[in-house]
């Protein structure tokens, strides 16, 4: 077998592990094949602000079923903070999800960091080293979200603590691509489809509008 091909291999191995270890840190992706869907013309800012919305009731029960765990914590998180809404966290969830997962796969954390709690940074910026220490880089298009929906919440009475969790149905375009630039893992015309499943923690009554990323999973 020639040296070239050797190397092949072990790039092409080293990504796939690579794949694998950005699976565990932000979801699963299921790849199929259509045409690009076109770009939303604007999403919500990153800053997760909320503004006082429609009747308190409804707002909870268009997202989490009346009277269970989560629809009583998210009446709580609204007793302390009146002006929050969860329409609109999850209007700048949306516009988040896309921000935080494009700047991952760019490798580019800074902008992001302070949306970030210290274990999830460092359990990105693991994942960029990695990438980088083999001469690996993404190539990532994102086309859009077509699913975010709140699957649970919690709030802690003593610290005033809201966690919100959200499953995101995302699709982009990703490929990996080795020092000279060619492409070791991926199709840059095949769409997938990924699955996150983020939680978002904020001090409710806080002067800071922010919500952190503190965990992901698939």
């Amino acid at each position: 077998m020639s040296t070239s091909m050797i190397q092949l291999l072990v790039l092409a191995g080293i990504a796939i592990f690579l794949i694998l270890r950005l699976r565990s840190v932000l979801g699963t992706r299921e790849g199929f094949e259509k045409p690009p869907l076109p770009r939303e013309t604007a999403r919500p800012g990153p800053a997760f602000e909320v503004i006082e919305g429609g009747g308190v009731d409804r707002d909870i029960t268009d997202h989490v079923d009346e009277g269970t765990t989560a629809a009583k914590a998210l009446a709580r998180m609204k007793t302390v903070e009146p002006s929050f809404n969860v329409g609109e966290f999850l209007s700048g969830a949306r516009g988040a999800y896309e921000m935080i997962l494009m700047a991952f796969e760019r490798g580019d954390l800074a902008d992001i960091r302070p949306f970030l709690s210290d274990e999830v940074y460092q359990s990105f910026a693991e994942v960029v080293e990695a990438r980088e220490a083999q001469g690996l880089t993404i190539d990532a298009t994102f086309v859009g979200v077509s699913g975010v929906d709140l699957r649970e919440a919690e709030f802690t009475e003593s610290t005033k603590r809201a966690e919100l969790t959200v499953r995101f149905i995302g699709e982009l375009t990703s490929v990996v691509r080795d020092r000279g630039g060619e492409i070791v893992e991926g199709d840059p015309n095949a769409i997938q489809r990924q699955s996150d499943i983020w939680t978002f923690a904020r001090d409710m009554g806080s002067d800071d509008p922010n919500w952190q990323l503190v965990a992901t999973g698939e």
